[in-house]
């Protein structure tokens, strides 16, 4: 989810929480009907749940989508939402059964059947597009539909299986609306969330409207609500200081992050830790400069987190020495274990060993506007040339080209945002690191395969942690991956607008219906 997904976690995910200003939870009447206007720097994609795997898309579908299961705000484990109920049968954790919600209609008035849930799942698997959520089911092996029985029968045992059906990738689209070998084109939304999309223009802003006919696990539909989408945090910055929004999320510059005080007048700040990780991705293809693994080691040697953090993110992250985040079971400091410190000595005994003409040069891809990557890039660059073992060329993208080119495998090296799809281990996995993954690295490993599906077994998701330990040694050995930074989730509002602690809590839905008018 993106970057590319986002969000703070309870309980299992999340380290605790800290809201401040005294959230009030009743609206004004007069207010009550007032359109609440929400900027955020994360692009949409797509507005066709089978074409995007990214936060800013995924935040929109949980508004304007149903998905059979979804979470509700510090939960871990999903609960019914278009679905009446949902279960493992057998008890080999192969065969999943939902009943659908009776009465559930989509925008035209035609009332969803289990023909459209089979409808939706089938066509992200066929559509498989590259910057698409396909890899997230990648243990589906097929659905049937029944009335208003849903079953659907797994490759290998998937005790996280519901965590998949309950984000944007498990969204239930209207199958006489959009086409099942493609992606919907135009700007329509067909779903059964609980808003619907009166109007959209990309990159500019979706204005919803609350849905009267939702029914679901949410009793309120909540306010009218204007997403506002801003190219630069710099502009974010711009539009919440002229009072052009009345909440700024994902993501405010660093600087001024920083500098937000829970005391400031005329705002309300919520500050969280979080479960959002950004990792620098390596294209380990045979034709690519970092192939051999030892140069990928010796760039592991030459990175200082800590620098990073302090210099570009302005203490706002904290330093990251594994895949899988702090506060999250499995997580290690698997990175730190094998590279405690920058050592320029070790960086060159490898690369020597490999036989490589120094320095190593290759080329770094970011995207341009999307928070601090740029400053990123750079201060990435003078730490991995600063001993002279490599040359580095940064190259800025469009979004959307940033996402194609690294979904395709044309970069050699970029640094993504990733935001838990699920409050559980494995979003931090499979799609990461798995075989066919959405990351596209070109990294393929048994080992690691075996570990997810080994992991995936577990029903006490408790008894997975010794898998996801092996897993995140292998990735330092093989380092396909580089673990930067994780982030920290803040939100600012005005002092008229609660709820904005409940936007995003590591579960993959962001609540828009949540914010109300105080």
């Amino acid at each position: 989810m993106r970057s590319v997904r986002m969000r703070v976690l309870a309980t299992l995910l999340v380290l605790g929480v800290v809201a401040v200003g005294g959230w009030q939870l009743l609206p004004s009447q007069e207010d009550a009907g007032k359109t609440i206007t929400v900027g955020t720097t994360d692009a949409v994609t797509s507005l066709d749940p089978a074409g995007a795997y990214d936060a800013g898309s995924w935040a929109l579908f949980s508004n304007v989508f149903q998905s059979l299961l979804t979470f509700e705000p510090g939960t871990v484990a999903p609960v019914p939402d278009a679905a009446e109920s949902c279960k493992f049968t057998g008890g080999d954790l192969v065969t999943y059964r939902c009943e659908l919600r009776k009465g559930l209609t989509f925008p035209s008035g035609r009332e969803m059947t289990a023909e459209d849930v089979k409808y939706s799942f089938d066509r992200v698997k066929k559509i498989k597009s590259d910057v698409g959520p396909s890899s997230l089911l990648d243990t589906l092996k097929s659905v049937s539909a029944k009335d208003l029985t849903v079953t659907f029968r797994l490759s290998s045992p998937d005790a996280t299986f519901p965590f998949k059906v309950a984000t944007g990738a498990g969204a239930i689209v209207d199958r006489t609306k959009y086409p099942a070998n493609s992606l919907r084109t135009d700007n329509g939304v067909d779903g059964t969330g609980p808003y619907e999309l009166t109007a959209y223009t990309k990159e500019k802003k979706a204005v919803l409207a609350p849905n009267g006919n939702y029914e679901g696990a949410e009793k309120d539909t909540g306010r009218p609500i204007e997403l506002r989408y801003y190219a630069t945090p710099e502009k974010l910055d711009s539009a919440w200081k002229a009072k052009q929004v009345d909440v700024a999320t994902r993501q405010l510059p660093p600087k001024i992050l920083a500098g937000l005080n829970a005391s400031d007048p005329g705002q309300r700040l919520s500050e969280a830790d979080s479960a959002e990780t950004r990792n620098l991705y390596l294209n380990t293809r045979a034709d690519t400069p970092l192939h051999d693994v030892r140069v990928r080691q010796a760039m592991a040697w030459l990175i200082s987190r800590e620098q990073l953090v302090a210099s570009v993110y302005e203490g706002t992250q904290d330093p990251l020495y594994s895949l899988i985040p702090t506060g999250i079971t499995g997580h290690t400091t698997s990175f730190f274990d094998a590279y405690p410190e920058p050592n320029a000595k070790k960086a060159r005994a490898l690369l020597e060993e490999a036989g490589v003409t120094l320095p190593v040069s290759f080329t770094y891809g970011y995207a341009e506007g999307r928070g601090a990557a740029g400053a990123e890039a750079k201060e990435l660059k003078r730490q991995l040339e600063a001993g002279g073992l490599f040359k580095v060329t940064l190259k800025g993208y469009e979004w959307s080209d940033f996402q194609q080119r690294w979904a395709t495998g044309k970069l050699d090296a970029y640094a993504v945002g990733w935001v838990a799809d699920y409050p559980d281990p494995d979003t931090f996995g499979a799609p990461l690191v798995g075989t066919d993954g959405t990351m596209n690295t070109g990294y393929s490993s048994t080992e690691v395969d075996r570990l997810i599906q080994a992991s995936q077994q577990y029903a006490d998701r408790g008894e997975a942690d010794q898998d996801f330990r092996d897993l995140q040694a292998a990735i330092a050995r093989d380092v396909p991956v580089i673990p930067l930074t994780q982030a920290k989730e803040y939100v600012v509002a005005s002092e008229d607008v609660g709820g904005g602690q409940y936007l995003s809590d590591g579960t993959g839905v962001f609540r828009l219906w949540r914010l109300n008018r105080i």
